[in-house]
């Protein structure tokens, strides 16, 4: 189905933002309500399920956070999330340097946190159950984490040397954090040791580099501007302002070298790309430009660029339950990308007489049932 996602030409989402759109969410538990955090501070909830049960509708945008509501973010809106365990609580975090707390009935912040510097990205772990942090990744250096149980932001994480545009929570470990910043530098953490940094990632996988050892000990040769696990939490793959894409062991922290060619990166904040779910191979979404460049994660190969949008694309999210796409531009619009519908095979054709030419050779059985080759 993946392999078949093309512009869908009868769903449309609502369009209600007058700027770009930074960040979509949707939610886990149901796959039926998403986020979306404009440039202008707007933040709209839709509902992505079919209400008028006809081939053709628009995905409607239930409320939004507007720019006459009384707590919407100054700036814009770099990072949305709902909550992991249910849908009535979400959160934003903004260049107006707050992070918010949204209680969904009533449009309400529950909980505002304050930050010195721009904030370009929060995560909440999406497995934890220990623990209720927030991880920030602001213009300073240090990491910050916020206690949703507490309300306290007093937690920091310290090591990288320049703004942090990235975090993320390991899908498979609940203490388990990964940071990447301006620096080139990816870490990761365990929230649970006072010293915090269990690693830093090495591109060159420890072997001296013949560059100076400044450059050592650094993920990307240039700035660290997305982080995304696969979903078993086994590997994150990292983009950076060098124009590459690096796929990570992230149990030993050694850079399986998986080449993807150039991954065209100009983004000076934070780029949110997306890994399938249930899919296998597992394939990466990747804003390219105004298009999405699809790759498969373990060898690298560029599937197909998906064209639709007229500017520069800055955000896509997967939902697994139907392995739909949607993304999310500086052209104001979000674009469903769904399978193509398969051509139904009338039941008298037997398969035998089916030219067989249309299989994809990755899917083709490798073994032969002839008995001479015993």
């Amino acid at each position: 189905r993946v392999l078949s996602l093309e512009l869908n030409k009868d769903r449309d989402v609502e369009r209600i933002h007058g700027s770009g759109i930074n960040t979509l969410d949707i939610e886990p538990v149901e796959g039926r309500y998403m986020l979306s955090g404009g440039s202008d501070g707007v933040i709209v909830l839709y509902d992505l399920e079919n209400l008028s049960r006809k081939p053709s509708y628009t995905c409607k945008a239930l409320f939004s956070v507007g720019r006459s509501h009384p707590d919407v973010h100054k700036f814009s809106v770099e990072t949305v999330q709902w909550y992991p365990h249910d849908t009535g609580m979400f959160t934003s975090s903004s260049f107006d340097k707050t992070l918010k707390i949204w209680d969904t009935n009533t449009l309400q912040p529950a909980d505002i946190f304050h930050f010195e510097g721009t904030v370009y990205s929060h995560h909440m772990s999406p497995v934890a159950t220990k623990h209720c942090l927030i991880a920030v990744g602001t213009k300073s250096p240090k990491v910050q984490l916020c206690d949703l149980k507490s309300g306290s932001s007093s937690h920091i994480l310290q090591g990288h040397r320049q703004e942090v545009l990235a975090v993320s929570w390991s899908p498979r470990h609940e203490y388990i954090l990964a940071t990447g910043s301006a620096d080139g530098r990816v870490k990761l953490w365990d929230v649970r040791r006072a010293s915090g940094c269990l690693s830093t990632l090495d591109q060159h996988n420890g072997e001296k580099s013949k560059a100076s050892s400044e450059a050592a000990n650094t993920a990307h040769n240039g700035r660290v501007n997305g982080l995304c696990y696969t979903n078993d939490g086994l590997h994150l793959l990292t983009v950076g302002t060098d124009d590459r894409m690096r796929l990570w062991n992230s149990s030993t922290g050694e850079n399986t070298l998986v080449n993807y060619g150039k991954v065209c990166n100009e983004s000076r904040k934070g780029l949110k790309f997306a890994i399938s779910c249930g899919c296998n191979p597992e394939f990466a979404f990747v804003p390219y430009g105004s298009t999405i460049a699809v790759y498969t994660v373990f060898t690298g190969e560029l599937i197909t660029m998906l064209r639709g949008h007229y500017s520069t694309v800055n955000c896509c999210v997967f939902q697994p339950h139907f392995q739909e796409l949607y993304s999310g531009s500086k052209d104001c619009n979000i674009l469903a990308w769904i399978p193509a519908p398969r051509e139904t095979v009338p039941d008298d054709i037997s398969e035998k007489s089916l030219p067989q030419q249309h299989l994809n050779p990755a899917y083709e059985d490798a073994w032969s049932s002839s008995d001479d080759e015993g």
